[in-house]
């Protein structure tokens, strides 16, 4: 609606100024000058279609503008005919841009060296050079107006698709750090309340004597305060990371305290070369260890877990050995498939299979 006001506005006003002429006394036509008005008003009535239809707009305009020349010629409808093809350029299609070009260069040329040959005078060329006032002009001037709207309209567009892709870089990096969290809570927990729920099955299931109840017992105990005091850290540092301790619980130099509240007999041979591991490497690493003795402690046979530790300035390799029970599978769980990802980020590789009538997991850590 908008733009047939303006539309509206430009043709009225294109009358208006030839109307303004001819009271004026500009108009000079071999016949009445109030058939001027003819071509005036026909070529105004080319601006109504100058957005949807500008081939057509054109070429009332043109027909108006030679009625022009014949009556008259009169300055008016020349001036409307100038935005005729403006908008033309402006609105219409790149090729008819460069038709109207191309025709406008050579009927001026053209038209110039008609009347040079016939006149004979070297003023005669000025009429060339008016058509080319007329038409070349309106026309580059249409033709880099678009050319500029285009460039305008592409940049926006790319800036939406940067905007599309920045908003889904930022979707993958919440969904990333949401499985992060998760896995992180995974393995935080499952190591203290699977110890938790054996040993008090095993409680309630048999006789264990004072002794044996108050092992499990403590093991229940020492477990769900430490399990408890994970989770408090792991929920404070969601909260604020930068509210995380250095003495953070995890890391290599906890594994004594890790295997002893494994609820499994561990042997643990720690053989780390000169020089500090890398905080990711060390915490990877334990929570290797961590849902490994887990999963010995749900699917194991209860016999001892060797764990091995080995470093150097390159890389920290993990070895997890535990007895299995004939028969039973080790799913490939959450479990696994953390442990895999956690190698996987650090650049490193992870295992695990049965090997030798034992359940193996193995890793090795980049340390840089």
């Amino acid at each position: 609606m908008r733009g047939r006001t303006v539309d509206r506005v430009l043709a009225g006003s294109g009358l208006a100024a030839g109307a303004l002429m001819f009271f004026t006394g500009q108009y000079q036509a071999r016949v009445d000058a109030r058939w001027l008005f003819v071509p005036l008003v026909v070529c105004c009535s080319a601006l109504l279609l100058r957005r949807g239809a500008p081939v057509t707009s054109v070429l009332v305009g043109t027909v108006a503008v030679a009625g022009d020349v014949v009556i008259g010629p009169s300055l008016a409808t020349p001036l409307v005919y100038t935005q005729v093809l403006y908008d033309a350029c402006l609105h219409g299609s790149a090729r008819l841009a460069k038709v109207l070009l191309a025709t406008s260069v050579v009927g001026s040329v053209v038209t110039a060296i008609v009347c040079l040959v016939v006149i004979r005078d070297v003023q005669a060329v000025g009429l060339g050079v008016l058509l080319a006032l007329v038409t070349v002009v309106p026309i580059l001037t249409g033709s880099h107006v678009r050319h500029h709207r285009d460039q305008a309209e592409t940049a926006r567009r790319s800036a939406e698709q940067v905007a599309r892709l920045a908003a889904a870089d930022r979707a993958n990096a919440v969904a990333a750090e949401r499985a992060g969290m998760a896995r992180e809570l995974h393995d935080v927990i499952a190591n203290h309340l699977s110890a938790v729920a054996i040993h008090a099955t095993a409680a309630l299931s048999a006789d264990l004597g004072a002794d044996g109840t108050k092992r499990a017992l403590s093991v229940i105990r020492e477990n769900s305060v430490q399990g408890l005091a994970e989770m408090r850290r792991m929920v404070g540092f969601l909260r604020d990371p930068a509210a995380l301790p250095d003495n953070a619980p995890g890391g290599l130099t906890a594994l004594d305290d890790l295997a002893k509240r494994a609820g499994l007999p561990v042997r643990l041979a720690v053989d780390l070369g000169p020089g500090d591991v890398p905080v990711s490497v060390d915490l990877a690493a334990y929570r290797i260890i961590q849902e490994s003795l887990t999963n010995a402690l749900k699917h194991g046979d209860g016999g001892p877990v060797t764990v091995d530790v080995g470093g150097g300035p390159k890389a920290v390799t993990v070895r997890v050995a535990s007895g299995v029970i004939p028969g039973r599978a080790v799913n490939d769980g959450a479990g696994l498939i953390g442990m895999r990802e956690r190698a996987a980020l650090l650049g490193g590789e992870l295992t695990a299979g049965p090997c030798g009538g034992q359940w193996v997991v193995e890793a090795r850590l980049p340390c840089g």
